[in-house]
């Protein structure tokens, strides 16, 4: 449940010197830096462990996740000068990485037709957030990273993608339509649909958990 425009509390959730009176003001520090574009060094260091985590969440194997991450930052190279910062820069990359994410996916089950959606990743430890607090933070480095992981397979690809960005990264619903640049109404609509078939898929598992108890 989603209450004005943020994510609700959810279990596992844890981009000068003035000028003289007669001339003309001059431009503030913020216009002067909006024109400047940002360093790709810098975007790259700050955000490449973002970019990893949301291809590898969006289910983007392991083997290919090297790859999808050099094509991200391939487009983020070539269009960088063009960025400018209305929001902040992680929304244009998650935009980026989810589009990339696809175009692997496709590719993968026109080589391979038992590929479907998300495949297993490797490390657990790849898909946390180092910096993240609260409840998530201890259970994506636990065996709960593995669950929640297996879980978001059950979802489709725009629950996936509303799913990561509320319960994982803490967007409010505001921010995920921009990023999504979907209306407000579908991103409240889509995330309880996904809450919904996550607790589902988390019931089942731990069904079958119980029936496999000694």
């Amino acid at each position: 449940m989603v209450a004005d425009g943020k994510s609700a509390s959810w279990p596992y959730s844890n981009w000068m010197s003035p000028a003289a009176v007669a001339a003309p003001a001059p431009e503030s520090d913020d216009s002067q830096r909006a024109a400047v574009p940002p360093d790709f060094g810098q975007v790259y260091d700050q955000h490449v462990r973002f970019v990893w985590r949301t291809l590898r969440r969006l289910g983007v194997p392991d083997d290919d996740c090297d790859d999808a991450l050099q094509d991200v930052f391939l487009v983020v190279h070539r269009k960088l000068a063009e960025f400018r910062p209305e929001a902040p820069i992680q929304h244009w990359l998650f935009r980026l990485s989810a589009s990339v994410a696809r175009d692997h996916r496709r590719s993968r089950r026109r080589k391979d037709p038992r590929q479907h959606g998300l495949t297993p990743l490797g490390s657990d430890e790849d898909v946390a957030d180092p910096g993240q607090r609260g409840p998530l933070e201890a259970a994506e480095r636990t065996a709960a990273a593995r669950l929640i992981r297996d879980l978001l397979q059950e979802l489709d690809e725009a629950k996936r993608e509303v799913f990561i960005l509320a319960d994982l990264e803490q967007l409010t619903a505001p921010e995920i339509a921009e990023v999504l640049e979907e209306p407000l109404n579908t991103v409240y609509s889509r995330l309880r649909r996904a809450r919904a078939e996550f607790e589902e898929a988390l019931m089942r598992h731990r069904t079958r958990s119980a029936g496999e108890a000694p």
